[in-house]
């Protein structure tokens, strides 16, 4: 869940529905000890917060928070443009900063990036085990070989398991060059991927029917696709 601590109904309500239209599930606070209320109560994965709130100021709140040991992953907004205010922000334990008014696809990478430092090296959801460091894969026990992009596909898709992600979001992280940011090149990577983790699945090729990789990832029309994590 993404924490996100606003006063302003002017960001916080256009941000909350941007979140969620990537997929994540939003929370919206208004003030300082509303934060760390919700992020004693709740499991938080992210924290995007607000460096003016009333109540209690956004640096103080992460310094409680640091203070309480969490390592919960901090993204502070802040209307100052001072460098001093964005060291002193660091200092508090903010893990980075957006100063306003910010460009919202700058601010959803700054939030994709803080998530991917979270993703454990062993993703494992829907009977297919992903071993980051050893770059090895497998489905129901079975090991598959995949390339270097189909990898980097299933990471995306398996690391928000039950999440719907973007194609936007897909492209952006699994291709860094322009040209290759196409729809055509994603769906085409996205049918060898689930081939192979359907030929996996059934133990040989010639038992593999055209739903079999749509079982485990999911075409969410018009948006994107998500990885069935059951």
């Amino acid at each position: 869940m993404v924490l996100l601590a606003e006063d302003d109904p002017a960001i916080a309500d256009p941000l909350s529905r941007a979140l969620q239209r990537e997929g994540y599930e939003v929370k919206v606070v208004e003030n300082g000890p509303a934060v760390l209320d919700a992020t004693a109560e709740q499991r938080v994965d992210l924290l995007v917060l607000d460096l003016g709130l009333p109540g209690m100021d956004g640096l103080e709140v992460c310094r409680r928070l640091r203070a309480s040991g969490t390592e919960l992953p901090v993204l502070m907004l802040t209307a100052r443009t001072d460098e001093v205010d964005f060291v002193v922000g660091l200092d508090a334990g903010a893990d980075d900063y957006v100063a306003k008014p910010f460009r919202l696809a700058e601010l959803l990478a700054r939030i994709r990036a803080l998530l991917r430092r979270r993703v454990p090296e062993v993703l494992d959801a829907g009977g297919v085990r992903m071993d980051l460091g050893a770059r090895l894969v497998t489905v129901d026990g079975r090991e598959i070989q995949l390339a270097n992009k189909e990898f980097e596909l299933l990471r995306v898709l398996m690391s928000r398991a039950g999440q719907v992600v973007s194609r936007d979001e897909i492209l952006s992280e699994v291709w860094n060059d322009l040209e290759s940011k196409t729809s055509k090149t994603l769906d085409m990577h996205m049918s060898w991927l689930r081939r192979k983790l359907a030929i996996a699945s059934e133990g040989k090729a010639g038992s593999v029917h055209s739903g079999d990789g749509e079982r485990r990832i999911a075409t969410v029309r018009g948006v994107g696709f998500r990885f069935n994590a059951e």
